[in-house]
């Protein structure tokens, strides 16, 4: 049994937002896709990674996408995507990397609203 989570239509332009809708997925040849998508992508995380910082230095600014173990390089999510895709359309474990256009010091914490403390 597995849980799939279905986003709304990012194409929607109402000023209410679509409700996310989550499923319970138990059949097996489901199951069976998503595990065989789920190691296409770690082959090519696993291909990707320590590759990063190589990268990184030579694509600043730029949007990679990983598909097939094979680099595309877009100015866009969009463009590198498409060049992936166009190349390897049956691979389903792609992803993209967005690389930043300078360094800097990134920190990564939960933000939350504090309420005042009564006094």
């Amino acid at each position: 049994m597995a849980a799939r989570i279905v986003l709304p239509d990012t194409q929607q332009t109402t000023a209410k937002p679509a409700p996310v809708r989550m499923e319970v997925v138990t059949d097996p040849v489901e199951l069976e896709k998503a595990r065989a998508q789920r190691q296409r992508f770690e082959k090519n995380w696993a291909w990707f990674a320590p590759r990063l910082r190589g990268l990184g230095e030579q694509h600043a600014g730029k949007c990679l996408c990983v598909a097939r173990q094979e680099l595309f390089v877009g100015d866009t999510p969009q463009e590198a995507l498409a060049l992936a895709r166009a190349a390897h359309p049956d691979d389903d474990g792609l992803f993209t990397y967005l690389i930043p256009r300078e360094k800097a010091v990134r920190i990564y914490a939960h933000q939350r609203l504090l309420a005042p403390v009564p006094g």
